[in-house]
């Protein structure tokens, strides 16, 4: 008997089958938003990647629309095999699945690392910390990606410091806008299907939109294509910089397909060092760029499963204070903060803001007041298109909360308003000033990290990182006055 192939909605690469024949199965399970509010164009974007991709098989797949998965199950008899699941409930699901019914499961796929080799290279002997630019220089090496030999080209494997320029005074890049796709007639099916699903109580977060991002193979080559040509030259040199008027600046807008399986990491990769050796795009764009897709996505990734199931709870700072609702329902119009505002008024608008507004504004104020890193994380990954469980977990407890108390970054990541004021161009136009840590004009990201600091004091004493930083405390006279203006630091 055929086995059918049944993919997941983060499955929907070609890669994700083994032949041109074969039978595919794609279940649109409605419970998942019930449980939870997702962004409403996270939703659209994933209903019509699914329905883009079964469109395209057409009679070689079985696309079923029911209330769970195991009600799509029940009435299939043919044999069933499973690329592993991107999430721990998912692999759970399929185990569960599996003493039901024959379910052949094979490996991940996606992913330039596969977790054998990342779980060779973590317990290689000797290694005492998993450290992501070990791992990302062992990558590099084994998939010869930028190298000159056994060397890196150039002979430097990392070129990040001279990636972090702050904008131009100009507040914008001068740069081609992103590619942006089509909607067509499945997109209107899904945003019908969205809107009946919301008159039957289904709730969603954030603004319905424009789909933005590539929902099938054809439209995210394109994507990768337009940013390659005309967005990695200028892509490094402001990778780390923020502009209210640039939303999108140089970066490219692939991570929602990639993290769908709409593309190959390795491809990704081959097709940015292939500019680079072209001359058409500098070394340093080309190397931060490659960091992140073969790097720190596939470190992010391995780290998921490597680290187990349980990590997801670690709060090693116990922070438990509940996110407010202003930030759960993406109200811009619940801080005054302008960086804050716009960061919010991005994932409302768009389900999307690029590295740095994730972490250092977003994440960085969740930390400073010791909002609860597990409620932070979830909602990380209901409000933005490309956020997955497996892409979260790691991102948020680990390295924007250092919940883990540094199993994955060497120290935390939080900065006050003098960080954003070199990073962008939202300060000058702020009520808040970000010098100043006291009195009605005081920056809530500068107050936020001196309470940070004070409250953590002697958790962070014996960080080799953060030690000149604690001890800065002792020279702060108006320390009391602060935290009694921000009780929510304390």
């Amino acid at each position: 008997m055929t086995t059918t192939r049944w993919l997941f909605g983060d499955q929907l690469g070609g890669y994700f089958v083994d032949d041109d024949d074969q039978h595919v199965l794609l279940v649109e399970s409605r419970a998942v938003f019930r449980r939870r509010a997702f962004h409403r164009q996270k939703a659209h974007l994933i209903l019509s990647a699914m329905r883009h991709r079964a469109a395209e098989l057409g009679d070689r797949c079985t696309y079923v629309v029911a209330d769970t998965y195991r009600d799509a199950l029940e009435g299939l008899d043919e044999p069933l095999s499973v690329v592993q699941p991107t999430t721990w409930a998912a692999v759970h699901l399929v185990d569960t699945l599996a003493g039901e019914r024959d379910v052949e499961r094979l490996p991940a796929r996606g992913y330039v690392t596969g977790r054998e080799d990342f779980t060779r290279w973590a317990d290689g002997r000797g290694r005492r910390r998993l450290l992501m630019e070990d791992f990302y220089r062992d990558a590099r090496t084994r998939n010869d990606v930028l190298m000159s030999g056994s060397e890196p080209v150039l002979g430097r494997w990392n070129f990040d410091a001279d990636n972090r320029e702050p904008p131009p005074k100009s507040g914008r890049l001068d740069v081609l806008d992103p590619w942006w796709p089509e909607e067509d007639e499945i997109d209107a099916a899904v945003r019908a299907d969205l809107d009946q699903m919301e008159a039957d109580g289904i709730r969603f977060v954030g603004e319905d939109g424009p789909r933005r991002f590539a929902a099938t193979q054809e439209e995210a080559r394109h994507a990768l294509d337009h940013f390659v040509e005309h967005r990695l030259p200028t892509f490094g040199r402001y990778e780390d910089a923020m502009l209210a008027g640039d939303r999108w600046m140089a970066h490219s807008l692939i991570s929602a397909p990639l993290n769908l399986g709409l593309l190959d990491p390795l491809e990704i990769v081959r097709a940015a060092e292939e500019a680079y050796t072209a001359g058409d795009a500098p070394i340093a764009a080309v190397e931060g760029f490659v960091r992140q897709v073969m790097g720190w996505r596939d470190y992010i990734w391995n780290l998921y499963w490597y680290l187990g199931e349980d990590y997801r709870n670690e709060n090693a700072l116990q922070a438990r204070t509940p996110i407010p609702a202003w930030f759960a329902e993406l109200d811009p119009t619940g801080t005054e903060a302008r960086c804050l505002s716009w960061a919010l008024s991005s994932v409302r608008e768009v389900g999307w803001a690029h590295h740095i507004p994730r972490l250092m504004v977003l994440g960085n104020y969740a930390q400073q007041r010791g909002w609860d890193p597990q409620e932070l994380t979830d909602w990380f990954h209901r409000s933005f298109v490309d956020g997955y469980d497996w892409v979260m977990v790691p991102n948020i407890v680990g390295m924007s909360q250092y919940a883990d108390d540094g199993v994955l970054a060497t120290k935390p990541y939080v900065g006050g308003g003098s960080y954003i004021n070199k990073m962008s161009d939202f300060c000058g136009d702020c009520v808040y000033d970000p010098k100043k840590r006291t009195g009605p004009t005081a920056c809530p990201f500068t107050a936020g990290y001196w309470g940070f600091l004070n409250r953590h004091r002697e958790h962070l004493s014996g960080n080799f990182r953060m030690g000149q930083m604690v001890r800065g405390l002792d020279r702060l006279k108006d320390l009391d006055q602060m935290l009694e203006e921000h009780p929510d630091l304390r």
